[in-house]
């Protein structure tokens, strides 16, 4: 059967005579679609909705024609599909991505946030000496031996202080033990 013979035939519904141009181009169309994918799976399936569409719109085909370019314009067309596609997915996964992270970021800076007023009023609620202690050791990075210098105290009430504060800390951030980890490095 010559290929007009078999474009007749599949345009009264003939399914041998479709599965004949099947048979006869879907080598070469996947050989070509290859050469644009570089991926065989992929190529196939695309060649394989290209029959599917090759079929469906069978009542359009010019029977003084060879189907030839007819499926190889399908073929090629429902690549530039499957790549517009991709690339739409793509982009919206790049959205997605990205509105994720400002809203872990936002989340995050809100989290941190409320950690630093948290803290400030475990801070503030703190007695004057053990306030002053730790506010000179923590913010200001003084030692042990100078907070007890220029505070006329010794080095052991400065620890005692410490610990006092960081029992408070500890107490008032017991939920949120990063925070400790951090704090207490």
């Amino acid at each position: 059967m010559s290929e007009i013979e078999a474009v007749i035939a599949m345009k009264k519904g003939n399914r041998s005579a479709f599965r004949d141009l099947f048979n006869r181009f879907y080598d070469r169309l996947v050989a070509y679609i290859s050469t644009y994918t570089h991926d065989n799976v992929q190529s196939e399936d695309i060649v394989q909705h290209a029959f599917i569409r090759f079929w469906e719109d069978r009542a359009k085909l010019d029977e003084t024609k060879s189907p030839k370019a007819y499926l190889y314009a399908i073929a090629y067309n429902r690549y530039i599909d499957t790549v517009k596609k991709a690339k739409k997915q793509e982009k919206l996964l790049g959205q997605i991505w990205e509105r994720a992270l400002v809203d872990r970021i936002q989340e995050d800076s809100d989290v941190l946030e409320e950690r630093i007023q948290k803290m400030k009023q475990v801070i503030d609620s703190l007695p004057p000496k053990c306030k002053e202690i730790i506010m000179l050791n923590k913010i200001q990075g003084v030692k042990y031996k100078d907070i007890a210098e220029q505070m006329g105290i010794s080095v052991k009430t400065v620890e005692s202080q410490m610990r006092i504060a960081f029992t408070k800390i500890r107490e008032a951030f017991k939920e949120d033990p990063a925070l400790l980890f951090i704090l207490l490095k």
